[in-house]
């Protein structure tokens, strides 16, 4: 079965009125894996809190005692950067990576095939010393050094779809071989990161694979990138697991970005990404929502994203 990770407490992350980073993106998503009948095919998992242990996975301890105070003594947002918090910012931080762990537990113990996770704030932006970009906790970051501990995993591949690059997890592995971050993103864009000459270096040299392409990019060049650069990738690097950075502000329909991707777009990459899973990694595919904000172009991807995983078990 396809896993489901969705917790109410990810509403309570307050960004003020109008940020397009709002709680209606989890109503919206799970809105509509309801009344497209989704949800009752669905095994819903349950979530916890990330500890403090496993944050340090990936984040300093300096950054997260900052990012902490700054929710605690009612900062409108993280000294660190550009992203919004309210009173409850921690403890939804702390649960939406949680959620996550808890998926990767779900499928390395075969209680299910593959996950997705309704989480936010999102993570993909967040560094080790630095939340940014509506981004408190690296959620994906934190997921595969977590898979690696508790399961001696020796390679993660994580894709990452988001029309915005996701800086913080290229920055996170940039010198590990480990793990094998892999981006489709609109260039010019922010963060102004993932030219296609970040590769890695050290013992990471080779382990980056930035594919940035123009505003009005569409389904022809994404799907070409999965096509002609991630499966020989995945063939040569053979992942023992696969994280999805989940980002749907890559549909056309979205006021943050100028990508024209549709809903059976997004099923196809994850066709791609599945067919990887199953030809290496034993099928295991954890998913994890990132942007998206267009809310009817949000809702609408993610469901056939999840009809695409259900396909895949």
């Amino acid at each position: 079965m396809t896993g489901l990770l969705a917790d109410p407490i990810c509403r309570e992350h307050e960004t003020g009125v109008e940020h397009p980073e709002s709680a209606k993106r989890f109503d919206a998503v799970m809105d509509a894996l309801g009344n497209s009948g989704l949800i009752d095919t669905l095994k819903r998992l349950p979530a916890r809190n990330a500890t403090i242990d496993e944050l340090r996975l990936c984040h300093t301890s300096d950054y997260l005692r900052l990012a902490e105070r700054d929710v605690r003594e009612g900062a409108y947002q993280l000294h660190s950067g550009d992203t919004a918090v309210g009173a409850r910012s921690w403890e939804s931080a702390l649960r939406a990576t949680g959620c996550v762990l808890s998926a990767v537990d779900a499928v390395m113990q075969q209680r299910v095939q593959n996950a997705f996770c309704v989480v936010r704030p999102p993570g993909h932006h967040a560094t080790a010393r630095r939340g940014m970009g509506f981004c408190i906790f690296n959620h994906v970051a934190i997921a595969a050094r977590y898979a690696q501990r508790q399961c001696n995993f020796a390679r993660v591949m994580i894709v990452d779809w988001d029309v915005h690059h996701g800086n913080g997890t290229q920055d996170i592995f940039y010198e590990d071989g480990s793990v094998f971050y892999f981006s489709v993103h609109q260039s010019p864009l922010y963060p102004g990161t993932g030219a296609a000459t970040e590769t890695g270096i050290g013992a990471g040299k080779g382990t980056t694979l930035n594919c940035p392409l123009p505003a009005g990019t569409g389904r022809t060049e994404v799907l070409g990138a999965f096509e002609s650069k991630l499966r020989p990738a995945a063939e040569v690097f053979r992942p023992e697991l696969v994280l999805i950075s989940a980002g749907f502000d890559a549909h056309i329909d979205d006021p943050l970005g100028d990508f024209r991707l549709e809903d059976k777009d997004f099923a196809d990459l994850t066709n791609v990404v599945s067919e990887i899973a199953q030809k290496h990694a034993g099928g295991r595919v954890v998913s994890v929502l990132e942007g998206g904000y267009s809310l009817s172009g949000l809702a609408s991807a993610a469901v056939a994203h999840v009809r695409a995983l259900q396909s895949a078990t």
